[in-house]
């Protein structure tokens, strides 16, 4: 069940309702949206949900166990429970994500030395979000352990782990910011309900507008065969692709920001302009902030972060970055693209560490536009289904044929609008939803579904199609 679509929007409309019918007994609310969010997990696979309460079980009876050990006299038991929480964490996330992938490239590896073996490849299906409620559950039990959080009960842990707004793609909520919220009773303020329902709408159209117009119009057909279009298309491809994946990933994040607003519940912003950036390190200070935070918190300082010298630091950066790749998927391409971005960082950490003294800083303008078209290089990479794909691509760019075959001005209004969008700063969604106080709830429902089947109809019918023709 995905968020821009019918299925899920009757779905939530009957989940609001019982939800703010329970009154403040919040213990029920929290059953009721417990069986919701299985239910949201359950219309993909109904097999998976065994392996979310399973998921749950493991790391609220864990962080119990870590709990309950004393830091001072049982330090080594502590370490243990805690080695055995995270090991069985990322053995739910290797055997559904990379079992298959590894056994083909060992399968790879050994025909290369004249050892042919079938392997015995599974087929596993991926269970839609295993990632982020794997990852969840690591960081629960990492604060836990550091003393962070308290041991949550059952029901809260077990809700952290499946809420549905941001189980399928994040933010990844973390339990020090949900959890309190579980423990007391949420209030719908008129600003909630205001802001919830500005981010679902601007998160719909990022989504099923933008985004959907440039992936089925420019970006597939070009990277599907790069050798088949001219450099022109190419570059405009790869700067296409660069707005989608933002407007895709920030308004998932939008909408489950505003899903748990109007719920009554207050997720921390995902993304904030990456692409004005200066630096790669900046560039994740802004994207999908709740990822890459969790990368430098529970990977980058557990590893060691930058103490123990320049050396130690420019390794602890790749070795981040290169997982933080891989944890995107079980393709060589996430794996490089990881790689692109762990060798700017470790550049720029010595640059920082190593540049002489009075020598004059690159002006702001030039930073980001070098910045944005390393980011975007890297996306070639994110994008291509392999390796080759990804060489024919660049390949392309390279042939100097600067004719267009795909270019259409409804493209490259889709381009530069979604730039121009992503220069708006979050702040002023929250601007807006303050104006919008005053207006009577029924108002904004009315007008947000009249929005939303607007958007729905651009969706089905094309944008504007009258403007569809070719340079």
């Amino acid at each position: 069940m995905l968020f821009p679509t019918l299925t899920f929007g009757l779905f939530f409309l009957a989940t609001y309702a019982v939800i703010w019918g329970v009154g403040r007994a919040n213990e029920w609310r929290k059953i009721l949206l417990l069986l919701a969010s299985w239910v949201f997990y359950g219309a993909w696979d109904w097999r998976f949900v065994a392996l979310l309460i399973f998921s749950a079980f493991l790391n609220w009876g864990t962080a119990a166990l870590i709990a309950r050990t004393d830091e001072e006299y049982e330090p080594g038991r502590r370490k243990a429970l805690l080695a055995f929480g995270v090991a069985a964490n990322l053995g739910i996330l290797g055997f559904f994500k990379y079992y298959d992938f590894f056994l083909e490239q060992l399968g790879l590896l050994l025909a290369h030395f004249g050892f042919e073996r079938d392997m015995p490849l599974l087929e596993i299906i991926l269970p839609v979000g295993v990632s982020f409620f794997t990852f969840q559950g690591m960081s629960y039990l990492i604060d836990v352990a550091r003393r962070k959080v308290p041991p949550a009960s059952l029901l809260d842990m077990t809700l952290l782990m499946s809420f549905f707004p941001h189980l399928v793609a994040g933010p990844i909520v973390r339990a020090s910011d949900l959890i309190p919220q579980f423990r007391r009773t949420p209030k719908l303020e008129r600003g909630m309900v205001a802001m919830g329902l500005l981010l679902i709408v601007w998160g719909l159209f990022k989504k099923a507008v933008i985004a959907s117009e440039l992936s089925v119009g420019l970006v597939d057909p070009v990277f599907f065969d790069p050798s088949a279009h001219s450099s022109l298309d190419l570059v405009i491809a790869a700067y296409g692709y660069a707005v989608q994946i933002y407007c895709d990933f920030s308004a998932y994040s939008d909408m489950a920001i505003g899903l748990a607003a109007l719920l009554g519940y207050r997720f921390p912003y995902n993304f904030n302009q990456p692409y004005r950036a200066r630096s790669l390190q900046d560039f994740w200070r802004r994207w999908h902030i709740s990822l890459s935070s969790w990368l430098r918190d529970y990977l980058y300082i557990s590893l060691g972060g930058s103490r123990g010298g320049l050396a130690r630091a420019c390794r602890n950066i790749m070795i981040t970055m290169l997982l933080g790749g891989l944890w995107h998927g079980a393709k060589w391409t996430f794996l490089i693209w990881g790689g692109l971005h762990g060798i700017v960082q470790v550049l720029e950490t010595l640059w920082r560490k190593l540049r002489p003294a009075g020598w004059p800083h690159l002006p702001a303008a030039l930073a980001i536009v070098a910045t944005f078209h390393i980011v975007t290089l890297g996306w070639i990479f994110f994008r291509a289904d392999t390796f080759d794909g990804a060489i024919a691509f660049l390949d392309g760019i390279g042939r100097g044929d600067w004719g267009s075959t795909i270019a259409t001005p409804l493209a490259i209004g889709l381009i530069l609008f979604g730039m121009a969008i992503h220069f708006t700063p979050p702040t002023l969604a929250q601007g807006i939803a303050l104006r919008l106080r005053g207006v009577p709830a029924i108002w904004l429902g009315l007008a947000t579904g009249v929005v939303i089947l607007l958007i729905d109809a651009m969706r089905f019918e094309g944008v504007a199609p009258f403007i569809y023709y070719q340079f």
